[in-house]
């Protein structure tokens, strides 16, 4: 697709990749961000740094670790990862707005292989080691890929939460200050879409993922040249986000929303499953809250009067409602898409919500 075929505003995000705070151009950007949040929740952005080989060795890698058999892949499946839910799940076992999708996928996250990490030795959900895929001859250097990728992204996103505190009116550091530290909430997914379910006789009018919001701060996705990522409107409509080569899509999530009292409002989007010939491949990338954070209201020269949203989504749960850390949030949230493997580790839910 090209650029003149999304009704999602493009933005160069080049300005934020330079630590320069006094560059004039940021104030214009900052700005684009305020409007396209305020009316979409969802962006692209261009000139982002990532080199374009990068992107296809992690496509490429991928394709060949999805093409293997079932059994080898569920050699890393989640349910061997212990608290950490890393590694691989097959397809329809992640129930993103309470039914199964039509995917299946990797779940990575921060790399901890210290076993006096504290939150190790606290034994603290969602935190641990990778279970990397393997693929023939290429390992190691799938798992550099995967490492390399997560840690542009981290920057990346860093840089845009700059832009989005500036639109804002707040100081370029706030959420680095407040809400990322030392230590972000960073999450990857691997997801894989396969052609074959499409063409399975009463698949037709699942979706491959089903409609929801994102739980965290700031989601940056890039996906293959097939498509499928719908967006939904203030009016009930939906519009495609299709995939516009060298962009990733940004989208803000719940802890945005509950900071800025649904001013950014985190926004309802699903992925139908277009493609009976080929697999499709998306990569999101979450950079959240650090995991004991308390999510509060942000000092804001424009208060909005919240709206009850619970009908809104999927759980029928507000996300200024509830009470906790980030941490209790995002555990409650997966625990749902993955009730069996909830059960498996036997995870104590919090009951603040």
């Amino acid at each position: 697709m090209s650029e003149d075929q999304t009704s999602l505003p493009i933005i160069d995000i080049s300005p934020f990749l330079i630590n320069d705070l006094n560059d004039g151009r940021q104030e214009e950007i900052a700005l684009q961000m305020h409007r396209a949040c305020r009316t979409w929740g969802f962006f692209y952005v261009k000139n982002h740094g990532i080199p374009m080989k990068l992107q296809e060795e992690l496509i490429e890698f991928s394709r060949q670790f999805f093409s293997q058999p079932l059994e080898n892949k569920m050699q890393i499946a989640m349910s061997k990862g212990g608290r950490a839910w890393r590694g691989y799940f097959p397809v329809g076992n992640e129930l993103t707005s309470g039914k199964p999708d039509g995917k299946e996928g990797l779940y990575f996250g921060s790399e901890i292989d210290d076993d006096n990490h504290p939150k190790i030795r606290n034994k603290v959900p969602l935190h641990g080691r990778n279970q990397f895929p393997s693929v023939e001859k290429n390992d190691n250097e799938f798992r550099h890929v995967i490492l390399t990728h997560m840690t542009a992204m981290e920057n990346l996103g860093r840089s845009i939460m700059t832009g989005l505190a500036l639109s804002l009116k707040l100081d370029g550091n706030f959420f680095d200050k407040n809400y990322f530290l030392d230590e972000p909430t960073c999450l990857f997914r691997i997801f894989n879409y396969p052609a074959s379910f499409c063409q399975q006789k009463g698949n037709e009018n699942l979706w491959g993922v089903g409609e929801h919001t994102d739980y965290g701060m700031l989601t940056l996705l890039l996906q293959d040249d097939i498509g499928g990522l719908q967006v939904k409107l203030s009016h009930d409509k939906w519009i495609e986000a299709p995939p516009i080569p060298n962009t990733y899509i940004c989208n803000i999530g719940d802890m945005l929303d509950r900071m800025t009292g649904g001013y950014y409002r985190s926004t309802l989007h699903r992925v139908r499953n277009l493609s009976t010939s080929r697999d499709r491949l998306s990569f999101p990338f979450f950079l959240d809250p650090h995991w004991d954070a308390e999510v509060l209201p942000i000092p804001m020269e424009e208060i909005m009067k919240i709206d009850d949203d619970t009908e809104y989504r999927w759980d029928k749960a507000s996300v200024h409602k509830f009470t906790g850390t980030y941490g209790d949030y995002l555990l409650k949230k997966v625990s749902r898409v993955f009730p069996n493997l909830a059960e498996e580790q036997t995870i104590i839910q919090p009951n603040s919500y």
